[in-house]
């Protein structure tokens, strides 16, 4: 069914001209205006990026400066404990209050958007995401600063595009512009930022979604190298190569083994928010009890394991173990530098620390600590390969630096951008065949062991997994059988190509099947001939000379959204109908024209049942139409239309899912985020209203 953007129509009839006119050619214009919007992103993007490192650092000076100030003297160095309780008791008053959707890392809600809202996100989101993640990171928090910085961006580009009214196709790709923007400025990485977008949040790369992408991403870029600098995340102290091919079978192990770190990273980090969810305490208790565990985890780490590695995003730990060269002996013992123990013991209590930061309401990313664990995974590998073959094998850090690749791929199933990323981060093209090799392996080992990333799992909670199936149309509802005409327009392969020409320019067919011996053996149409006419003429050839051996065709109990993209894509005004267990089989001809009479033929009967129900909207004077989102937890989500019972008087008339309008049919299953809309009577509107606040939701009301 097709609606008109009612609320964008509405506010364009009051604008001034000049903006009227300006909001018409963004929305219409192929070139300038995506061109124009995906730059200002990339500007907006670079911008937030820096304001959001200030953030953090003026966050880090208010609790670790602030709290050595009011405690030190009273605690010692033990203050440190409770700093992220209190940034995790800040942080969840702030988030429950003003966004829920800005808790936890970030990527699933931006993807939710995508896949479910038509990458509609509230503009609230930025601010509240930028704040809420830089008290979480400031206070001690063991979390990342990317998740967040993703879903800034994603809310500018979403807010930009629902500002000049574009349609849903668009604003999903200016949120991924968004998130490229975000990736590249925070990390220094264009081209990272470029593939995250496509591959995470997209999930493909369409040619001109991958540009307008690219746009945003060198803009974020060139704005956060002017202001910062062009230095990589992790200025490396010398180049890593591979010493020997006889490491290539060390590499691959190492993939193998951080594969599974970051498959269990991913388990334990959904194990622990799903223990703290189920938990009956108020949430504000739980945050505070699970900040005061996070604390306790980053001063053992202060004082036993080197450093504050634990504390926030980690990046001092990940560049410690990237500076370990050949000359480090294999020390199990503690102390001031990073032991191979000492990496083990912090491997581990990061997984729980950024867990537990997390689940107990905090807000942050998931890349930084998957970056540090592999990074510890790694370096103790290669002081034991280091220790085991000394002569054909790379210092430890060329290790951590392949693991931190394996981990961020095993745990967010996007091995293109962890390869391209550590390129990007460290400037050392050199360890790329090693480094290629483990991600693959550490990518498939997990891949296979778990189906979902560490972003698609709260995706599938939520269902927003669901929306494939769900992207139906009224032309589901009807098959080809019931559409296509029995009428064989057949000409032979032997008949000649003047007398086709006669033919078709008698009839009114554009084309014709070419049958032989009652097999369907090809297909000729009036472009083939007009196309030889103007070439070399007809005379001399027959059908077979002109025909196309391998026809593009449809079986009756195809469905007419299946067929329809066969005709436009190919612009062809019919296709052959053949049977679906003999395809030689013709069985008649299903045209263009027909497609279209049997929309406007349903639609008719949509009508129809509006009539026969006494609701017509058009004719009923007094009619009320009521609206209801359901959202995860609601008692219609995931049940059949069918199965709803609804008061007396009162039609089920319209589905709204990720934007698109359709009729609800009796299997299809309601998924949270669908709107629902009611058609009654005013005499039945309160009867109505006292239903759906029953069942927790009462929705806009349009008269």
């Amino acid at each position: 069914m097709a609606l008109c953007d009612s609320r964008e129509d509405f506010a364009m009839s009051i604008m001034p001209g000049w903006k009227k006119r300006l909001f018409q050619r963004f929305r219409r214009s192929e070139n300038v205006g995506p061109v124009a919007l995906a730059i200002t992103i990339g500007l907006a993007g670079g911008a937030g990026a820096i304001f959001f490192r200030y953030l953090i650092d003026l966050g880090q000076r208010l609790f670790f400066d602030g709290g050595s100030f009011l405690l030190d003297g009273s605690l010692g160095s033990a203050y440190v404990i409770f700093l992220p309780a209190v940034g995790l008791l800040l942080v969840s008053l702030l988030v429950k209050n003003f966004a829920p959707e800005a808790q936890g890392h970030g990527v699933p809600e931006v993807m939710y958007a995508v896949a479910q809202q038509g990458g509609r996100i509230r503009p609230r989101v930025a601010a509240i995401k930028a704040l809420a993640s830089a008290i979480t990171i400031g206070s001690g928090g063991s979390v990342g600063r990317e998740g967040p910085i993703v879903q800034i961006g994603s809310t500018i580009g979403s807010v930009l595009g629902q500002f000049f009214g574009l349609r849903e196709r668009r604003i999903r790709l200016l949120v991924a512009c968004g998130a490229a923007a975000g990736i590249a400025g925070t990390f220094n990485a264009p081209i990272a930022g470029v593939l995250f977008a496509m591959e995470v949040i997209l999930g493909n790369f369409a040619a001109r979604a991958f540009g307008l992408v690219v746009i945003s991403s060198v803009t974020a870029t060139a704005v956060c190298q002017a202001a910062l600098g062009s230095e990589p995340a992790f200025p490396l102290t010398h180049v890593f190569s591979m010493v020997s091919y006889w490491e290539l079978p060390i590499y691959l192990a190492l993939g193998l083994l951080a594969g599974l770190v970051g498959l269990f990273y991913v388990r334990v980090l959904y194990f622990l928010e799903t223990l703290f969810d189920r938990w009956t305490w108020h949430y504000t208790a739980k945050a505070f009890i699970g900040g005061l565990v996070v604390g306790g985890l980053g001063y053992v780490g202060l004082r036993f394991l080197g450093g504050p590695y634990l504390f926030g995003v980690g990046y001092d730990g990940i560049g410690e173990a990237l500076r370990l060269n050949s000359q480090v002996s294999l020390d199990w013992g503690l102390g001031t530098s990073l032991t191979i123990t000492a990496m083990l013991l912090l491997l581990g209590l990061k997984i729980l620390s950024t867990s537990l930061s997390l689940a107990a309401g905090g807000s942050g990313g998931v890349f930084a600590p998957a970056l540090f664990i592999g990074a510890m995974t790694g370096g103790a590998f290669g002081m034991a390969a280091n220790a085991l073959f000394p002569g054909v094998t790379a210092p430890p850090g060329a290790y951590a630096l392949v693991g931190m690749g394996v981990a961020f791929a095993a745990s967010a199933h996007a091995p293109i951008t962890a390869i391209l990323i550590l390129f990007e981060m460290t400037k050392d093209y050199k360890i790329i065949l090693p480094l290629m090799l483990a991600v693959v392996i550490g990518h498939l080992i997990a891949s296979s062991l778990m189906r979902d990333s560490i972003y698609t799992i709260k995706l599938r909670r939520r269902g927003g997994l669901r929306g494939k199936q769900a992207q139906a149309s009224v032309l589901d509802l009807v098959v080809v059988a019931d559409a296509m005409c029995e009428e064989k327009v057949q000409v032979s392969p032997d008949l000649s190509a003047e007398d086709l020409a006669a033919r078709l320019h008698g009839d009114q067919f554009d084309g014709c099947s070419v049958v032989q011996e009652d097999r369907l053996v090809g297909i000729v149409t009036r472009y083939d001939v007009e196309q030889a006419l103007m070439s070399t003429g007809l005379s001399g050839k027959k059908v077979s000379d002109l025909m196309t051996k391998n026809p593009i065709f449809c079986t009756p109990d195809e469905t007419l959204r299946h067929v329809l993209p066969r005709i436009t894509d190919q612009d062809v005004g019919q296709l052959p109908v053949v049977s679906k267990e003999d395809p030689g089989q013709l069985l008649g001809i299903l045209r263009r024209k027909q497609i279209f009479w049997a929309y406007g033929e349903l639609m008719g009967e949509h009508h129809r049942l509006l009539d026969e129900s006494g609701l017509n909207l058009d004719k009923e004077a007094d009619s009320v139409q009521l609206q209801l989102e359901l959202s995860p937890d609601h008692p219609l989500a995931f049940k059949r239309i069918k199965d709803i019972r609804v008061p007396e008087q009162v039609l089920i008339v319209l589905l709204r899912r990720a934007g698109q309008a359709q009729i609800p049919r009796g299997d299809t299953v309601m998924e949270p985020g669908d709107v629902l809309s009611f058609l009654t009577t005013s005499a039945r509107e309160d009867a109505l209203k006292k239903w759906m606040e029953k069942l927790g939701g009462l929705g806009k009301m349009s008269p």
